[in-house]
């Protein structure tokens, strides 16, 4: 069977492209014009080297408050090295495959685009290590997000050098045995190749990416959850209505409601007779909520899909006008605002998703107190929500912006830094943290929709219901509600909503 290959060129990556290439394991492979773009900046590199008689920072110069120092030209290659090497102080826990796997395809892509100067097989070597699964060791800590990711990408490079950990078939194993299995030769790196590694962005970027792929669904799903609840606690559907959203015209709150409307479209429980002439708000401004939530996503998503096509190392090569730039691509400012900005909506998805656990379980409208038909004896759905609430007091706590802090380092130089690192391994757990809530809510709302029979929720919801009981029983009597909630989880990760 042929392998997929997706060819890099310097057209823009999407998120469904990203999606495709993770899901199914599709190759990488460089187009004949990123080869190009690649050696002509090397080309146009070594020139100017040879030719200035000036210091360029960071090519024939010390990093960072040692840009002062000048290197001679014999020592270009060990300065390189030299500076991969110390600045792999990344520690903590690890990060995620799928995040490693987008940091290497993310610098492999802003290195294509030929204003790096960096060597063909160096980028050839970093394809390898995609292709093959060879994914190096990155941990959580360490980041600034200013000089770029300096320590995690210096994690995610020690591997061309023969040093370093990687992941492999399972194992963590030393790099350097790894590559004698390949036959592959550590890269000696030329000037600049190690500035045009880890200067960048991708620790953050390929983060956000990550869990804006998980959010995506994760907002969808919300939705449907919401819509359960809310036939399962026999509320209103009149606050969803169009007229209300058309008056407040928020983009998210309108599709919101447009999704509870066609969820709900042939709804028994919305059309039998209610007493109540009024929801609590966890349910009545689902839309208001939802919707900002969806807001907040849509522009996380176009601040990463802008940066996920960007140059963000330094300094960089522009050959048609004949200069080498020392800038601040690498700064993560942008990054960091919108995890911090991502994390705080997530955490309202989970916060109100976890007002509507309570609620369901509260003993009110015909439903009984825990959803257990003989409450006291058992204790029913009593402590999930205990579970919520101690997730969502974690993730509040997450919450609090790392993009408004400031460490100077590298003797003052470096003066203004973004936290994007911090704010991207924290924004990360918010987002799984609300995804496990909302897994605790549907837990919850399937079991008191069945207290509803023979009353039926939509045609749609019901083909839903009947998926998830192929995988989560009816909690009759006390059973360990971890594994319900854990299977849930996991029908969540494994279930395409859209197909049902």
């Amino acid at each position: 069977m042929t392998k997929q290959i997706h060819k890099i060129t310097p057209e823009n990556l999407t998120y469904e492209v990203i999606q495709n290439i993770l899901e199914n394991d599709i190759k990488l492979e460089l187009s004949e014009e990123s080869k190009q773009l690649i050696l002509r900046s090397k080309q146009f590199l070594d020139r100017k080297i040879s030719e200035s008689e000036k210091p360029i920072y960071g090519i024939n110069t010390g990093f960072g408050a040692l840009c002062n120092i000048v290197i001679s030209n014999d020592e270009l290659s060990k300065l390189q090295e030299n500076l991969v090497i110390s600045h792999a102080c990344n520690i903590g826990p690890e990060v995620p495959g799928d995040v490693v796997k987008l940091m290497l395809l993310l610098k492999i892509h802003a290195l294509s685009k030929g204003n790096s100067a960096v060597q063909l097989i160096t980028v050839q070597r970093i394809i390898d290590l995609f292709n093959h699964n060879v994914l190096p060791v990155v941990c959580e800590q360490g980041s600034l997000g200013a000089s770029g990711d300096l320590a995690p990408l210096a994690m995610l490079f020690l591997p061309l050098l023969g040093m370093g950990e990687v992941n492999f078939e399972g194992k963590r194993t030393e790099a350097k045995l790894v590559l004698e299995k390949f036959g592959w030769q550590p890269v000696k790196l030329q000037a600049k190749e190690g500035l045009a590694l880890l200067n960048g962005t991708q620790f953050m970027s390929a983060h956000g990416v990550y869990m804006l792929l998980k959010t995506f669904r994760i907002v969808d799903q919300a939705d449907m959850i919401g819509a359960l609840s809310l036939d399962a606690f026999d509320g209103l559907l009149e606050p969803f209505s169009e007229n209300i959203q058309r008056i407040r015209p928020h983009k998210g709150q309108a599709e919101t409601a447009a999704n509870f409307r066609n969820i709900l479209k042939d709804s028994e429980m919305q059309h039998k007779h209610k007493k109540h002439i009024q929801d609590p708000y966890s349910f009545r401004c689902i839309p208001q909520v939802h919707g900002a939530v969806r807001d907040a996503v849509r522009y996380a998503a176009s601040v990463f899909e802008t940066e996920m096509n960007s140059v963000t190392d330094n300094p960089t090569v522009f050959i048609d006008d004949d200069l080498i730039v020392s800038g601040g691509n690498f700064h993560g400012e942008p990054l960091a605002l919108a995890l911090d900005f991502l994390s705080m909506a997530m955490n309202e998805l989970g916060s109100i998703s976890e007002r509507r656990i309570y609620r369901l379980i509260s003993g009110e409208r015909g439903l009984p107190a825990f959803l257990v038909a003989n409450p006291g004896l058992n204790s029913g759905f009593m402590i999930p929500q205990y579970a919520a609430a101690s997730i969502v007091s974690q993730s509040k706590q997450l919450c609090t912006p790392a993009s408004v802090d400031s460490i100077p380092s590298s003797n003052e130089q470096e003066d203004h830094v973004s936290m994007g690192g911090n704010a991207a391994t924290k924004a990360l757990k918010v987002v799984l943290n609300t995804e496990k809530i909302l897994a605790i809510e549907l837990y919850n709302a399937a079991q008191a929709m069945d207290f509803r029979r023979p009353l039926k929720t939509s045609s749609f919801l019901e083909r839903f219901l009947e998926e998830y009981r192929k995988r989560v029983d009816f909690v009759e009597v006390d059973v360990l509600m971890y594994e319900g909630i854990n299977k849930t989880i996991q029908f969540l990760n494994e279930t395409e909503f859209r197909r049902l």
